[in-house]
């Protein structure tokens, strides 16, 4: 009597599976689906973003001026006043040679920029002086908004101008974050800001004509 019960449930379980085999599968209509008012902009983050999502802040200066430069010089070159990239850009903040005729140092040499400390915090903070003045009005409009994730700050604005230029922030910011910008190595103005959010940059005075004094 068991070996007939065992009998029946093999042949029921065999008969339920060559049922299910020859069931023919129901098609998903796919034609109601649609993307049409979906915001599908986006950046993405290179491995560098991915990999140093924390940024750098120093325990003694935290979130001041002070920390905001040395944050910014850290991911830039490490800090190094004397150091080159493969293209070009030079010293502890990476300057170019045309922000640097732009702020008024003209016609100096590679290794007397390099080898001068003080000059290159006069260019950064002439820089950074430009740079609030050409985009004063973006700080007005759009400090406190959030944009693609990130909160937009004073800080992280004047960052991002350092990496792409103050024109490729406007862009950006008045696009709604459409419009994005990355440099030779992939770097976002998005990362830059929010890499570089939160900093205290009231120290900065904006001004249209800042040139280093040499």
């Amino acid at each position: 009597m068991i070996k007939k019960i065992i009998g029946l449930s093999v042949l029921l379980t065999i008969g339920g599976i060559l049922l299910l085999g020859f069931t023919t599968k129901e098609k998903v209509d796919f034609s109601s689906y649609s993307t049409a008012g979906l915001d599908l902009h986006y950046i993405a983050p290179n491995f560098d973003e991915i990999e140093e999502d924390v940024a750098y802040v120093s325990p003694e200066l935290g979130k001041s001026y002070l920390g905001f430069k040395e944050a910014l010089a850290f991911k830039e070159s490490r800090g190094d006043y004397g150091v080159v990239n493969q293209f070009g850009y030079m010293g502890k903040y990476q300057f170019g040679k045309g922000t640097l005729d732009l702020i008024g140092v003209k016609n100096i040499n590679r290794n007397d920029f390099l080898t001068n400390p003080s000059l290159q915090e006069k260019a950064f903070y002439a820089y950074l002086s430009r740079n609030k003045w050409v985009l004063r009005r973006d700080i007005k409009w759009f400090v406190g908004r959030t944009m693609n994730g990130v909160e937009v700050t004073e800080s992280g604005i004047l960052a991002a101008a350092h990496l792409g230029g103050p024109n490729a922030v406007k862009r950006y910011l008045r696009s709604g974050g459409v419009k994005g910008f990355a440099d030779a190595f992939g770097t976002t103005v998005r990362y830059y800001m929010k890499r570089f959010g939160g900093y205290d940059t009231s120290f900065v005075v904006p001004n249209r004509k800042a040139k280093v004094a040499l």
